[in-house]
């Protein structure tokens, strides 16, 4: 569809129980090598019809042929030893992950999600998303024994991105979004390099550009962090100003459920805000009217022109009916907003 309100998802999906372990992160794949690239894109197709069905405007590919937002992407890339894994604070240490290892310098060979944008594309009508880890981001979820400066591999990853973008885009994509949940955690490190980082990745993509800040995905230590955040997650009061003077056309951002201050949402004006009416975090199917006036509170503080309703974040933790009934409640709920506009 055409016109305001617009619904699109922040990224990841969850994935069948035949393709991987459900409702974690970082899950093992569950078929072989051999057949396990066929299993993905038929878990792609699941994920575009469930899309379609529940009347989701913007689609994904629900990142179902990647085990984790970043490393997926990091696995095609030389200068990076992923036999060489150890377990780091991420986040601020907010928790431990096991990672790879930079011991190179960064290089793209190839076009990494090239077949899975072309099996996207091919398979949907409607305007299309893809998803990549943004710089800070990477280097927030790597080991580094090369570079040894996170400004310097934030921007050799930089360079890797742009090239993966910019072949992306020429696929057919509608809008390529570059994940940053680090810009909640590194706020003076967003104003240093964050933002030309994102700039260097972004340059010359032929594509709309987004950029996705969270508070986390779903789990136990993100939601444990919110609860030291205070009566208000003021976070993006720092990030919004720099991001409304970038050359970033959409901000996807946490909302539902959450302790930021709609308030904030006016320091992204002139850009359009892909605004989370979905928490994630809770395993509750929201009713359209939640959703709705979810919605509506955004409106107070962005034009409906400018507005897409989103999920908080990525929904790969939760379960696969919990998601549909989600999915289905954000539809809806921006269609009840809508006819509530004036023609």
């Amino acid at each position: 569809m055409s016109g305001p309100l617009q619904t699109t998802i922040a990224g990841s999906l969850p994935k069948p129980a035949w393709l991987a372990t459900p409702e974690m992160l970082w899950a093992p794949w569950q078929l072989p090598p051999e057949r396990l690239a066929e299993g993905q894109r038929d878990a792609v197709l699941i994920a575009l019809k469930d899309q379609e069905t529940a009347g989701i405007d913007v689609v994904t590919d629900g990142e179902q042929s990647r085990q984790h937002f970043v490393h997926g992407f990091l696995r095609h890339l030389d200068g990076i030893d992923f036999d060489k894994r150890v377990t780091i604070g991420i986040r601020a240490d907010r928790y431990k992950a096991e990672v790879p290892t930079v011991v190179g310098a960064i290089r793209r060979r190839a076009p990494v999600h090239a077949d899975e944008v072309r099996w996207a594309r091919a398979h949907t009508q409607r305007k299309l998303k893809f998803t990549l880890p943004g710089p800070m981001t990477i280097v927030d979820t790597i080991a580094d024994e090369h570079y040894r400066d996170r400004r310097a591999l934030a921007f050799a990853f930089a360079q890797v991105i742009n090239e993966e973008a910019r072949d992306l885009a020429a696929l057919g994509l509608d809008v390529l979004q570059l994940d940053e949940p680090a810009f909640n955690v590194y706020l003076d490190d967003v104003e240093r390099w964050g933002i030309d980082a994102l700039h260097a990745a972004t340059a010359g993509v032929g594509c709309t550009t987004a950029v996705h800040i969270c508070y986390g995905y779903g789990i136990k230590a993100n939601i444990d962090w919110k609860q030291t955040l205070g009566s208000e997650w003021r976070q993006y009061e720092r990030t919004f100003p720099l991001l409304a003077k970038s050359r970033i056309r959409q901000v996807s951002l946490e909302c539902a459920n959450s302790r930021v201050p709609l308030t904030l949402l006016r320091l992204l004006e002139g850009k359009d805000v892909l605004a989370g009416a979905i928490d994630v975090a809770s395993r509750t199917v929201e009713t359209p009217e939640q959703v709705a006036a979810n919605i509506r509170a955004v409106m107070e503080h962005v034009p409906p022109e400018r507005l897409f309703p989103c999920t908080n974040c990525g929904m790969v933790v939760l379960p696969r009916d919990v998601v549909r009934g989600k999915l289905a409640a954000l539809a809806a709920g921006a269609a009840l907003v809508r006819r509530e506009l004036p023609a």
